[in-house]
């Protein structure tokens, strides 16, 4: 591991353009996590389950928590000082506060043992947003799922930088020179 990696978290409501960043980040060379509720909602897909998370929110959050700890723990063995996620563990408590669904203790306490150092957040911005196989949430959802995801992390004493709206190369370098003042 790098003594002090940055673990830098992207956060947003769906179709905030979190994701598409990310793969411009990929590109300059950056190691990355991708979102995993994209693989686990493919793979309840293909186990003939349409939505897991509408038909068994619970479960489909254990496999979220898993899998962005286990992304964290990855991360832990990477050498590259600035480490890069599609959303965090905070976010699996804040959709399930959204959604108004009871978890165990363990949602929360994970998200304190495992501290990221940066918090970026894409607000909803309309004009970009779309539904996928994968996404289905409307831009209003969105919105309200923006604001659980700001309480959590806010909740958890974490700064969270907005990212202005703009283009993919602008976007990714606010971010990468907002870093850059830390190296």
């Amino acid at each position: 591991m790098q003594e002090n990696q940055q673990k830098i978290v992207l956060i947003g409501g769906p179709g905030t353009g979190k994701t598409t960043v990310l793969n411009a980040l990929k590109d300059k060379g950056f190691c990355c996590f991708d979102e995993v509720s994209r693989a686990v909602t493919l793979k309840a897909q293909k186990d003939g389950i349409e939505q897991l998370f509408l038909t068994e929110p619970l479960l489909f959050s254990e496999m979220l928590l898993k899998g962005r700890e286990e992304q964290f723990l990855n991360a832990n063995k990477r050498k590259e000082q600035i480490v890069f996620f599609d959303r965090g563990i905070p976010d699996v408590h804040a959709y399930m506060n959204y959604f108004k669904t009871a978890y165990p203790d363990l949602y929360l306490e994970k998200s304190k043992a495992y501290k990221y150092t940066k918090i970026f957040h894409f607000s909803p911005w309309e004009e970009i947003h779309t539904t996928d196989n994968e996404r289905y949430e409307t831009f209003e959802e969105s919105l309200t799922i923006d604001q659980f995801l700001i309480e959590a992390y806010s909740d958890l004493g974490y700064n969270i930088i907005n990212v202005p709206f703009g283009a993919i190369e602008e976007r990714t370098n606010f971010i990468l020179n907002s870093l850059s003042c830390d190296l």
